[in-house]
């Protein structure tokens, strides 16, 4: 499979598919990259940040993240340029480079999308507890169709996102393939 290129953001974060994220952009190179994506129709890839900051020299990333599509945008009350973004297909990095701004890009290769499949009979309780979690949150989930409760990778995605874990938990769901193995890792960190 081909690699394609894709501007990277790295973050003290990690972006799950499906998961809703907001950012504040100030620094140049950045405010270029949300430009560029403009223009291009396209998205960029959030990576965890594994050494160094979100400003400044460019940092380092873990190899595996999301790409995040911008669905709104506007002015916060401090003037920077404010971005609503949704988490889309994940994405392993073959290679990074960067410019002379200072931006990373990356040679990605796309991982599998997730297929719907059904929940196992043996993670029978995330379900319940996502759906527990929603009810008391509410929130944009809470629309959700209640078939998805008993999609394998829909569950395990909104667990990953709305569960206290650190960012190296959902690193650690976010780089596996299998939506099953995932549903067991939460069962083990829940």
């Amino acid at each position: 499979m081909p690699t394609e290129s894709l501007a990277l953001f790295p973050l003290h974060t990690v972006l799950l598919p499906g998961a809703a994220l907001g950012l504040r952009v100030f620094e140049a190179r950045y405010l270029d990259l949300v430009r560029d994506c403009g223009r291009n129709g396209r998205g960029f890839g959030i990576c965890l940040i594994l050494k160094g900051e979100e400003v400044g020299e460019p940092a380092t990333a873990a190899a595996f993240g999301t790409e995040a599509l911008i669905e709104d945008f506007g002015q916060g009350d401090d003037g920077l340029l404010t971005l609503r973004v949704r988490g889309a297909r994940r994405f392993h990095v073959e290679r990074a480079r960067v410019r002379d701004n200072g931006l990373q890009m990356a040679d990605v290769r796309w991982c599998d999308l997730d297929g719907h499949q059904s929940v196992h009979p043996e993670h029978g309780l995330l379900p319940v507890l996502l759906d527990s979690i929603i009810g008391k949150l509410g929130g944009e989930h809470a629309q959700a169709e209640r078939a998805l409760l008993d999609d394998a990778a829909w569950v395990g995605w909104r667990l990953a996102e709305l569960l206290p874990l650190h960012d190296s938990q959902r690193q650690e769901l976010l780089q596996m393939d299998d939506p099953h193995a995932r549903l067991e890792r939460l069962l083990q960190l829940v």
